[in-house]
């Protein structure tokens, strides 16, 4: 695991967003990750920029069965939903924060240490559980290195970010 900063809790203000939803397992994520290209192309047909880093949002955790995920944009306004592509908003709020530099391939134990790293500070995750896992108000994985301009895996640069109860 490869990490050049100590987790930060920051706030964040609320961000519009376009995205595409499903429901993956750990093995399948590619199936929604892969679609964040698909998404830019959407923005760009509609002529409406990014307005930050594309993301990976969990919605509803189940490590052994089914995630529900959404890959996302955001956009400096909101924008009107259109087919599989959906806009929504990210929550404002208190955010536990850790940059990442290597593999996307390392996240689960980098992830694992960012949840450990805030019970010993006695933080709590905007978080609930219910039948089908663990429901997040807001747990983003965002993707800071454009994989055009840094083909080399082991350089990209992911910032964790999850949403604390207050």
């Amino acid at each position: 695991m490869s990490m050049h900063a100590l987790p930060q809790v920051v706030r964040r203000e609320p961000q519009p967003y376009v995205g595409i939803a499903g429901a993956v397992t750990m093995r399948t994520i590619g199936a929604i990750a892969d679609r964040i290209p698909e998404i830019f192309g959407w923005l760009a047909a509609r002529g409406v920029p990014p307005a930050g880093a594309p993301f990976l949002r969990y919605r509803v955790i189940d490590m052994a069965a089914t995630l529900r995920i959404e890959a996302g944009v955001p956009v400096a306004a909101p924008v009107p939903a259109d087919g599989e592509v959906s806009a929504g908003e990210l929550p404002g709020g208190r955010f536990a924060t850790l940059d990442h530099l290597g593999r996307p391939d390392d996240l689960v134990p980098v992830t694992a240490w960012l949840l450990g790293w805030a019970a010993g500070q006695g933080l709590r995750w905007d978080m609930t559980w219910a039948s089908d896992g663990e429901h997040w108000g807001c747990r983003l994985e965002r993707f800071l290195t454009d994989p055009a301009e840094q083909p080399d895996l082991n350089r990209w640069q992911t910032q964790l970010a999850f949403r604390l109860r207050d």
